[in-house]
């Protein structure tokens, strides 16, 4: 196990997918919030939701020994980067990876003196969730405008799988992808609006795999400009997930979103139980799992419907 004892300051990296999404900003306000309080020096790198440039920045945080932190904290873009985390533990540093369902941690646990676990919420119950609302929403079935997260993600994988479980038979999904951003809701809606066959769907809802995509949405759809068509488009419930209490919880308040599955930022437990870890010198559970939950309930969903 990693050694620190509490006069030690510890040095903690963070890596985060971007610095344009709310949930990511909410898990940058998170770390920064834990680093004052357990007096913890803290540097945050953004990877741009690029996979390959978040592997070469933190292969380069291992490889200088003069800046070698205690412990990386990453919530990847990609895949749930094992060599990346051998090389980190290989270098005696502590390993964290948040929201992301991995299988190597108990070998590098077996093969390492440091810190290593897993934290993530239920990504299959994101989307077990979001079915449930929108059978609550479309009593009658119909088409849905479905906006998921980038091919090859883990998480935009888990929450398809978990929303195809739940939702009613008669509820159709229309597949199109984004990044996570609200500018790149924006755009996907945009260039599938731009399609014939876009009017010929007969589309009852939109459910996006985060609040940010569901507001971008809204937004490409407030530029369609014949009048009525405009009206009927923002007349349809919108659903998004991670429920960030400045964002998506107000933009529920407001009337922009239907409904939104609240996921706890995990940076906050994340950091917490990794510099406990490594001043106790005690392993913490190899999968920490935090639970999400419809906001609003799923039956305060049904009786506004």
């Amino acid at each position: 196990m990693g050694s620190g004892s509490l006069m030690t300051k510890l040095n903690l990296v963070v890596s985060l997918i971007t610095d344009n999404n709310d949930y990511q900003q909410e898990q940058a306000a998170a770390a920064e919030e834990a680093a004052r309080r357990l007096n913890t020096s803290l540097q945050i790198v953004y990877a741009g939701n690029d996979a390959v440039n978040q592997t070469q920045q933190l292969l380069k945080v291992i490889q200088n020994p003069a800046q070698r932190p205690d412990a990386i904290l990453v919530e990847p873009v990609g895949t749930g980067m094992p060599q990346v985390a051998a090389a980190a533990t290989a270098a005696n540093i502590s390993w964290g990876v948040l929201n992301r369902e991995v299988d190597y941690v108990a070998k590098l646990r077996m093969n390492s003196r440091v810190t290593v676990f897993a934290i993530t919420t239920v990504q299959e119950e994101v989307g077990r969730i979001q079915g449930r609302q929108l059978a609550a929403l479309l009593p009658n079935g119909g088409g849905v405008l479905y906006i998921e997260g980038p091919s090859g993600g883990e998480v935009a994988r888990l929450r398809t799988s978990g929303m195809n479980s739940t939702k009613p038979g008669n509820v159709n999904l229309k597949v199109i992808k984004g990044d996570w951003t609200e500018g790149s809701g924006y755009r996907s809606v945009k260039s599938w609006l731009s399609l014939s066959t876009s009017v010929q769907l007969h589309i009852r809802a939109m459910a996006c795999q985060n609040d940010a995509m569901g507001v971008g949405a809204r937004r490409a759809f407030e530029e369609v400009a014949e009048v009525q068509a405009r009206k009927n488009w923002l007349s349809l419930p919108f659903i998004g997930c991670d429920g960030v209490p400045k964002t998506g919880l107000e933009w529920v308040r407001r009337g922009l979103l239907a409904a939104t599955v609240v996921i706890p930022p995990t940076m906050g437990l994340a950091f917490e139980i990794m510099t406990r870890a490594i001043r106790s010198g005690v392993q913490p559970p190899a999968r920490i799992l935090s639970q999400p939950s419809s906001f609003p309930a799923l039956k305060d969903i049904a009786a506004r419907t």
